[in-house]
This record gives C-alpha cells, sequence and structure tokens, in this order.
C-alpha cells in the first residue's frame, strides 16, 4: 500500500485570531507555537463591522462599513497592537499585527490560505449572555474554522474552567 500525499504543512506561519479584551494568554500560546517551528507570528484581529465590497484582481479589498465613524475599528486594531507588544515584549518570535475584515472564521481563512499558514490560534468565547447570544447567532468561530479548512486548530480557553457537573455555557 503507497502513502497517500500529505496536503501541505504551510511555512510554518502561526496566525492568532483576537479581539480586544481577550486572554493574552492567545498571544502567548501563538508565540510558543511559533517559536517552536522558528515561523513568523501574524496577530489578527477581525472588524466585523465592515465588509468586503470587491475585491481587485492585485488583492486591494475595497470595503463598505457599518462602522460610520470607523473610530471603533481603528480602536480595536490599536488595543490588539498594545495587548501583542506588552505580551510579547523581549519575545525572539517574529511578529505582525493585521485588522482583516468581514466574518472572522472567513477572513482568518483567507489570511491562511494566502500565506500557507500552518497553524490557526482562537480562543473560547467569553461566558455571559451576551456571548451566547453573540455565538447563536454567529456561529462558533473554532468550530467553523474546524470544519472549514484543513489546518490544525489550537483552541485556547479563557477565564475559569467549566467542572465536570458545571452547566455549560450553551445548556
Amino acid at each position: 500500500m503507497t502513502d497517500q500525499p500529505r496536503a501541505s504543512t504551510g511555512n510554518g506561519m502561526v496566525i492568532a485570531g483576537v479581539v480586544p479584551g481577550q486572554s493574552a494568554r492567545i498571544v502567548r500560546e501563538a508565540a510558543h507555537y511559533a517559536a517552536l517551528a522558528h515561523a513568523e507570528l501574524v496577530v489578527a484581529h477581525v472588524d466585523t463591522t465592515r465588509f468586503v465590497a470587491f475585491e481587485d484582481p492585485d488583492g486591494y479589498v475595497h470595503s463598505s462599513t457599518v462602522d460610520v465613524a470607523g473610530a471603533a475599528a481603528k480602536a480595536a486594531l490599536d488595543e490588539v497592537r498594545r495587548m501583542t507588544a506588552e505580551v510579547l515584549a523581549g519575545s525572539s518570535v517574529t511578529w505582525t499585527v493585521r485588522q482583516l475584515i468581514g466574518d472572522p472564521a472567513l477572513a482568518l481563512i483567507q489570511l491562511a490560505d494566502e500565506n500557507d499558514a500552518s497553524l490557526i490560534v482562537v480562543g473560547t468565547r467569553k461566558r455571559g449572555l451576551g456571548e451566547s447570544l453573540r455565538e447563536f447567532l454567529t456561529g462558533s468561530v473554532a468550530a467553523r474554522l474546524s470544519h472549514r479548512q484543513r489546518r490544525p486548530v489550537l483552541v485556547i480557553p479563557q477565564g475559569e474552567s467549566v467542572g465536570p457537573e458545571d452547566e455549560l455555557p450553551w445548556e
């Protein structure tokens, strides 16, 4: 029996999908795996207030926005940059911060495809009614990533873990 060809494992780039206020552990763990692979780390924030209107053949994305001031998107990106710089201060990992637009899972998949990334790191959602409602309406980014592309997805727990007898957030 011959071995089946394996899918490309990527160039080693590690992508961390983060949002402002999320645990710094996501960036720390992503940097750990990037260091192990001697790879670049891309910390990506997806602005869900804008969406792709059309894309030029050269890859330039023209966006439409529902954030009329644009201030919220800039503030979110600034917060992600600040947190990443704090967490990775003194780290030998090469890193950049990028802002993507649109649906979080689809934007991360597109970034991973364009760069032949080898790993995507995301966090679990925070507990709470608002987050439960958001996940009900949009679905879990981690679950959508794990079902819609071929790369490994590392999901980092946030906050307190739920005990074996405790009710899960979606129950």
